[in-house]
């Protein structure tokens, strides 16, 4: 079974993602694809890459979001329907499966795809699908994924924020760098996809992997730069580095502890700020190999 994630999480998380995305890589996706555009989002948790690149591509489109997790696509359908409401749209659903978001460009459509990705690409329908997307997916991928998602793919492939392993808490701890290579060894560990997870080599794996093939790849920054009043997600981030590296590091409990301990208190008192680094890559297949 791959790894799944709590929709708490997911939702706290988005507003950074929304930031951090690279616009011009979005836009470089936009241009490569069709008037109507057929995407297929994999491990498409609550919807947050819809919710994002939707607009930008701001044309009729249809959506198939992929994911283990069956609540979490529930989820994802009822938080587009409510966005969508909340900002003067009409929602529809003509059946049980498919969602509607009318828009003055047009149609989204967005249907759900329950399915466990560790085979991927096999069983997904991608002669239905005009480009493959994913957010915070290939870093807890295996290298061996990635390289039969590059061969079996002749779609633009889009995958936004994988880590590129120099997250930073300010001020500085001298406990930092233990509490970073727990962290960085748990980003390797089997996730579920077939082998270690790429963790900070998500990026240059796939750059590879997809270039073998013949696909032209372009990559940006996308970093999270977390300020000192976002306190829940600085708690959050603290917990969960905190939580690995003891993970990783069992001899070294009271220094995770006390380092989880004092950032937690300078979280709560506007003290704590935290910079996430993350890369987009775009891969597109040489013209005419569709």
């Amino acid at each position: 079974m791959t790894e799944s994630f709590d929709a708490d999480w997911l939702e706290l998380r988005e507003p950074h993602d929304a930031r951090a995305r690279s616009i011009a890589l979005a836009l470089r996706l936009s241009a490569a694809l069709p008037a109507r555009p057929r995407l297929l989002d994999l491990g498409a948790g609550t919807g947050s890459l819809f919710r994002w690149l939707a607009p930008i591509l701001n044309r009729p489109q249809a959506w198939t979001l992929v994911d283990a997790d069956v609540t979490l696509i529930e989820f994802a359908f009822d938080t587009i329907a409510d966005r969508a409401v909340s900002v003067g749209f009409e929602v529809s659903a003509p059946n049980k499966r498919t969602l509607l978001v009318h828009t003055p460009s047009g149609a989204w459509r967005v249907e759900g795809l329950v399915r466990d990705l560790h085979d991927a690409p096999e069983g997904l329908p991608l002669d239905r699908a005009d480009a493959v997307v994913c957010t915070a997916l290939c870093d807890i991928v295996s290298r061996p994924w990635v390289a039969a998602m590059a061969s079996g793919l002749d779609l633009p492939f889009y995958s936004a924020l994988n880590v590129v392993g120099d997250a930073r808490f300010l001020p500085p701890h001298p406990a930092d760098g233990a509490i970073a290579r727990g962290f960085r060894r748990d980003q390797r560990r089997d996730k579920g996809f077939g082998g270690p997870a790429l963790g900070p080599d998500a990026v240059r794996a796939m750059a590879a992997a997809f270039r073998a093939e013949g696909f032209e790849v372009a990559t940006a920054p996308s970093p999270w730069r977390i300020g000192a009043a976002e306190t829940r997600m600085l708690t959050d981030l603290a917990s969960g580095h905190a939580s690995a590296a003891l993970q990783n590091t069992p001899r070294g409990r009271a220094t995770v502890q006390g380092w989880a301990t004092v950032r937690t208190a300078q979280a709560r008192r506007g003290r704590l700020r935290a910079l996430v680094g993350h890369a987009d890559l775009l891969a597109l297949p040489a013209a005419g190999a569709r």
